[in-house]
């Protein structure tokens, strides 16, 4: 009997809001800054968050690198970079993984985009993304031109997420008349 009430309340608290360093709880809400991060791409250059500002960016988190979602979410953004990279958006993927994993999974699948290691969890915690099974929750942000989350998507669906934040960058150009 105990041990059943134990178990019970790991899972509670498992299934319970974030922490974030900030003090805050869950996913960062739309308006909140935007954490700083970076990563290399595929030519091993660091990018910066930062060095988006002015534009709109996307950064999305991802469970790990080469599993069936992920790749199909990944060489989704891929697929549509052009038009990303028209509209003057940056994208930032964040997972769990070494940089190393990182570095083989952009150029097995050519991802023109940096993708973020974050072996620490330290981004995930600042964003406030849950974790599941010890890796980030599938969590996407977009970042306005002024560096604050403009639309998040809690839970995401890697075969059509990339035309969706196409269209919110679509709409928040419109809106922000840039």
């Amino acid at each position: 009997m105990m041990q059943g009430g134990l178990l019970f309340m790991l899972l509670l608290s498992a299934c319970g809001a974030q922490q974030r360093p900030d003090g805050g709880k869950g996913v960062l809400p739309v308006g909140a800054t935007a954490p700083e991060l970076s990563g290399r791409d595929a030519t091993g250059k660091e990018q910066r968050l930062s060095q988006s500002r002015g534009k709109p960016a996307v950064v999305y988190f991802y469970p790990k690198d080469g599993t069936p979602g992920c790749t199909k979410e990944a060489c989704a953004f891929r697929d549509t970079w052009n038009r990303f990279t028209e509209k003057g958006v940056m994208i930032f993927g964040v997972s769990r993984d070494s940089e190393a994993s990182h570095t083989e999974f952009l150029k097995k699948h050519e991802l023109p985009f940096p993708l973020v290691a974050d072996e620490s969890g330290a981004l995930q915690s600042a964003y406030g993304v849950p974790s599941r099974l010890g890796m980030a929750a599938r969590v996407s942000f977009l970042v306005d031109a002024q560096g604050r989350i403009a639309r998040v998507w809690p839970d995401v669906d890697p075969g059509v997420h990339a035309d969706e934040v196409l269209k919110a960058v679509d709409e928040l150009q419109r809106v922000s008349g840039h």
